[in-house]
């Protein structure tokens, strides 16, 4: 199964539109914003078996120092992707220490530790791990983003949450060297978590954290020399502050950071009773556009060399909502989201998890692909309806017809690719999805299944069922779209 995302795309959720017959009209001359060509990420989590919330433990041995990568599900999804950008990082990322070099002498598991930051103690990467990740990244072609301990070297101040000091860059460089003796390819080095702002369980200042990325930068520019090989440099990955992150890129200055990443989760807690609903509210769902839209003007305005990242997004932070973030449903969230993103210029979308939590792509147990998996399609317009009882009617037709097709003296195709999806039952709470009415599951060899299109007539209407996702890819010999070549 080849998996591409949407690289020039519509998105139309129809739950707020009145009428029953839609006509969308695409202008296809014009480019709003631009897309990665590796778009959609997934993350792995630091998260031990033992993280728990609301008497809950999902994440098991999902997390990025017990996980099996040897599963063959868990290979197939992800090599599926060809390639799937992946963020290793997450909320521990901060306490984790790497055992290489000399600025290390304690190599310790994460153990709860009630007073720490998250309630853990500091863990450690060891190097044998290290290469196994390494190994499955290069064997399933994964595009790798390693997020780095931002707070190594750092005081914390007695009674706040703020950490001060440089950055002590010994103990990332070991780990650089060693990843480059081995060969082992990163696409991105990545410093910090959630330190921004008024952060979450820490914090540092704008100015101190553009300190900290100037030298990884200076250290990812020396031991890489060769530009064409050279990995992006990425940070802040925490929470949007509109004052901070000006502070921040004004002081890096031109070309340190590649990629602005911010966090989004903008559901709520994972045991709101409301979450089931939000998801389904498109209203709700479009508050979020106001932090893309300033994320987009901040970065355009200070930092115009880089572009925006969603570097972590989960919806429902705590792991996700059990029943909602597993299930169908979380896709009316999901999609909108990847939609929305592109629309205001985010260059890639990192989906907290790939596998881990109850949002993850994967089942924490069984690795069986939850419905988000499948909503990863190369399409020109993907349509969502949020209604539960209605049933729409959409026209698609282009603003100008600038390339007759008879003009070519061949023939003209008449057909588009439809790919439904809807939930089994339908009910929106389930984690099987129905592509075109038959249920997407695994083959018996443990394969992804192939997303076979429903073909049909481009001059006819499409029709969007109640509570589904339709995917369209329309042939460029029939439905001109410049913008997109």
């Amino acid at each position: 199964m080849g998996i591409k995302v949407l690289l020039c795309a519509a998105l139309l959720c129809l739950a707020s539109v009145a009428a029953e017959d839609v006509e969308v009209t695409i202008r296809g001359t014009t480019s709003i914003a631009t897309t990665d060509d590796n778009f959609v990420c997934a993350t792995l989590d630091w998260w031990p078996s033992d993280k728990c919330d609301y008497g809950q433990c999902p994440w098991g041995k999902a997390g990025i120092l017990n996980l099996d990568l040897k599963n063959e599900i868990l290979f197939r999804a992800v090599k599926a992707f060809n390639p799937l950008r992946i963020r290793v990082g997450g909320s521990l990322e901060d306490r984790v220490v790497y055992n290489v070099g000399r600025a290390v002498t304690k190599c310790q598991q994460f153990k709860k530790q009630p007073n720490s930051m998250f309630g853990f103690s500091k863990g450690c990467l060891e190097m044998k791990r290290w290469d196994e990740l390494n190994k499955f990244f290069n064997d399933t072609r994964a595009m790798v983003t390693f997020s780095l301990n931002a707070l190594f070297g750092k005081i914390k101040l007695r009674g706040s949450d703020d950490f001060i000091g440089a950055w002590n860059p010994q103990n990332a460089r070991d780990l650089m060297q060693y990843t480059i003796s081995k060969g082992h390819k990163i696409d991105s080095w990545e410093l910090g978590n959630e330190l921004s702002g008024s952060g979450v369980a820490g914090r540092t200042a704008a100015l101190q954290y553009a300190k900290d990325t100037i030298a990884l930068k200076k250290m990812v520019q020396e031991l890489y020399p060769d530009p064409a090989t050279r990995p992006k440099v990425l940070a802040p990955s925490g929470f949007f502050d509109q004052k901070w992150y000006e502070d921040y890129l004004q002081a890096t200055g031109p070309d340190v950071v590649d990629g602005v990443t911010h966090h989004i989760y903008n559901l709520g807690s994972g045991n709101d009773k409301e979450l089931i609903n939000r998801v389904q509210d498109p209203y709700y769902l479009d508050q979020i556009a106001q932090t893309y839209k300033d994320m987009s003007t901040v970065v355009n305005e200070f930092g115009p060399w880089a572009g925006a990242w969603v570097g972590e997004a989960g919806g429902a932070y705590n792991s996700g909502g059990k029943d909602v973030s597993d299930t169908f449903a979380y896709g009316f969230w999901y999609l909108d989201q990847l939609g929305m993103t592109a629309t205001f210029n985010h260059k890639v979308y990192c989906r907290q998890a790939l596998i881990g939590g109850n949002y993850a792509l994967l089942n924490t147990t069984t690795f069986i692909p939850n419905p988000d998996y499948y909503g990863h399609r190369g399409v020109t317009v993907l349509l969502i309806n949020m209604s539960n009882s209605t049933t729409f009617s959409v026209s698609l037709v282009n603003e100008f017809n600038l390339y007759p097709h008879t003009s070519t003296g061949e023939p003209t195709e008449n057909e588009r690719e439809e790919y439904h999806l809807t939930p089994k039952d339908g009910n929106i709470q389930s984690q099987v999805v129905l592509l075109n009415g038959k249920p997407l599951t695994l083959a018996e060899n443990n394969g992804i299944p192939e997303m076979q299109p429903k073909v049909v007539d481009s001059s006819s209407p499409i029709t969007v069922a109640p509570d589904s996702f339709v995917f369209v890819t329309m042939s460029m010999k029939n439905f001109q779209a410049p913008a997109c070549a």
